[in-house]
């Protein structure tokens, strides 16, 4: 069962000097539960040159998430999660129950495949596979597969601003196309200021943005789908702190959005639960 987090907290968005502040007085705290990551995470923002804001998040519910799953790809649907699996012969399509964890449908995707990027349009779910440059098409009730489409490079992450699709592949672009024959329309140039930003991973489209997880760092991104320009910074650190001592985890990676109840999700590969999230300054 999930836990309900009654933490009352107001958050203001932060310059880098102060978020330094406040991260600093954190990492002490979880310093000898992970001092390697802690370590990191400071050194991440105090090279993080920018001249957008940083926000830090607040914790509001944490769900059960089967920790056996390497997850690549994440959205949430009437209720419901929907999640996309990484490793040859354990990529599967899921759609598990929210407060449960529970497994309500899987389809499994054959030994040479690896799962990554998940997205829904229009009642069909895309799942992206990382080097075999083909993107499956699912019937989003049955998960009967309706057909499959060839890009060429990585697939990482996938979302969708409702008529075209947006995936990424590690680089700093984005590459918008077309959900009927995956044809690239356009691609986005992601610029911090005049600096690239690579890495970027799974996607969301959250009003009328672009969030993109960093790989291998507790960042995410806020993007202008316009302009490619970064709008802003999220600090996913503080969830570490909610994990279990000896959890055998590995990077973030899963991140949802409900648009009706407006409700964040982010979850990470192997991890033991996915948090819902409240962004300081931002309403959701």
């Amino acid at each position: 069962m999930f836990r309900k987090i009654n933490w009352k907290r107001s958050g203001k968005n932060l310059d880098r000097a102060g978020l330094l502040t406040v991260l600093a007085v954190w990492l002490i705290l979880i310093l000898q539960i992970c001092p390697v990551h802690a370590q990191s995470v400071l050194a991440r923002l105090t090279s993080l040159k920018t001249g957008a804001p940083i926000s830090s998040i607040v914790v509001v519910n944490v769900y059960p998430h089967d920790p056996a799953n390497f997850t690549q790809g994440l959205f949430f649907h009437q209720g419901y999660f929907y999640e996309s699996t990484g490793l040859h012969g354990r990529s599967f399509l899921y759609r598990k129950d929210i407060k449960t964890g529970k497994t309500l449908q899987k389809v499994k995707i054959a030994q040479e495949y690896f799962g990554e990027g998940l997205a829904l349009l229009k009642n069909k779910i895309y799942q992206l596979t990382w080097k075999s440059g083909i993107v499956f098409v699912y019937d989003s009730q049955t998960f009967q597969t309706s057909g499959r489409m060839k890009y060429e490079g990585e697939g990482w992450g996938l979302t969708s601003d409702g008529r075209h699709l947006l995936m990424s592949n590690g680089s700093s672009t984005i590459t918008i196309r077309e959900p009927d024959s995956f044809k690239v329309v356009r691609k986005i140039d992601v610029l911090d200021g005049n600096r690239p930003v690579d890495g970027l991973n799974e996607l969301e489209f959250i009003k009328g943005e672009i969030w993109a997880h960093i790989f291998t760092e507790d960042m995410i991104v806020r993007i202008s789908p316009k302009s490619g320009r970064v709008v802003g910074w999220i600090d996913l650190s503080v969830l570490r702190s909610y994990l279990p001592q000896n959890a055998q985890v590995d990077v973030i990676n899963g991140l949802a959005y409900d648009a009706k109840e407006k409700r964040i999700f982010v979850t990470g590969k192997l991890w033991p639960n996915v948090f819902e999230i409240q962004v300081a300054g931002h309403a959701n």
